[in-house]
């Protein structure tokens, strides 16, 4: 019997994910240095646009409006404990602005449209259609990940703008007109409550969400060919798994941090 077999497991194993860090950091780095590199095409930008952004419209203001719907239904039962109302507007629109609307369309976004871009790349990868890109002198980065981080940084902003919006109107139909509460105090709590510094703190966690879901979900579809179970159509769906899993965890985890340092 070999003593030594658990700890050569461990160091398989640390060296395997300082391997995956260092591709992933290299990829992000490459991704980076390409978008300031020309050429510029702007089709393809647009068609991620329309991939990313038109097509979750729908799904984000459903989403938002139903989450505005619960936080105001919540809220009520909690403030009145306290006859506080009015305060209600307020605590409505501080928690979609800064944390749920951010937070909640990323996820959404790394749903419907993380999980198709790692399945794309990886397929790409698998077909050896990355290698042929590469064979034509046609450099994979700057034709495939860049319009999809650029469609990513244009849209996610604009995205969480709406899920606030509709979020906030969620609100107010269930607070106002369902439970009773003042229209103007409703209003006007949020005015007071909500400042430059909280949309900015929304508008910031939007970008840096934005990066991470293309990050992680195209630079598991690239690097598909070093996984283990990386062959065939069922290496392609627990790696788009995994790659959800993780992008998911890490906006989280990137939510704390970035909360942690502005507030």
């Amino acid at each position: 019997m070999n003593f030594l077999q658990p700890f050569e497991k461990i160091g398989e194993l640390a060296l395997d994910k300082l391997a995956f860090a260092g591709r992933m950091g290299i990829f992000l780095a490459m991704s980076i240095k390409n978008l300031f590199l020309p050429p510029y095409k702007l089709w393809p930008v647009i068609n991620q646009i329309n991939f990313i952004g038109s097509k979750s419209v729908f799904v984000i203001m459903f989403t938002g409006a139903f989450t505005g719907m619960v936080l105001a239904l919540q809220g009520y039962y909690a403030l009145r404990q306290f006859g506080s109302e009015g305060a209600l507007g307020s605590a409505v629109g501080l928690s979609l602005i800064r944390e749920l609307g951010p937070v909640l369309t990323a996820l959404m976004v790394t749903g419907r449209a993380g999980s198709a871009i790692c399945a794309e790349i990886g397929i790409m990868r698998n077909s050896e259609q990355l290698d042929a890109l590469e064979c034509m002198a046609i450099d994979p980065f700057k034709f495939l990940i860049v319009p999809k981080f650029i469609g990513a940084l244009i849209c996610l902003p604009l995205l969480t703008s709406f899920f606030d919006f509709m979020g906030v109107y969620g609100g107010y139909v269930i607070a106002v007109k369902l439970l009773g509460v003042n229209e103007g105090a409703y209003f006007q709590g949020m005015f007071k409550s909500v400042i430059w510094d909280d949309i900015n703190m929304g508008i910031i966690k939007s970008f840096c969400f934005a990066v991470i879901i293309i990050w992680v979900c195209a630079g598991r579809g690239y690097f598909l060919h070093f996984e283990k179970e990386g062959f065939g159509a069922e290496g392609v769906s627990r790696v788009t798994t995994k790659a959800v899993v993780m992008s998911s965890v890490a906006i989280l985890v990137w939510d704390y941090l970035i909360t942690s340092m502005l507030i």
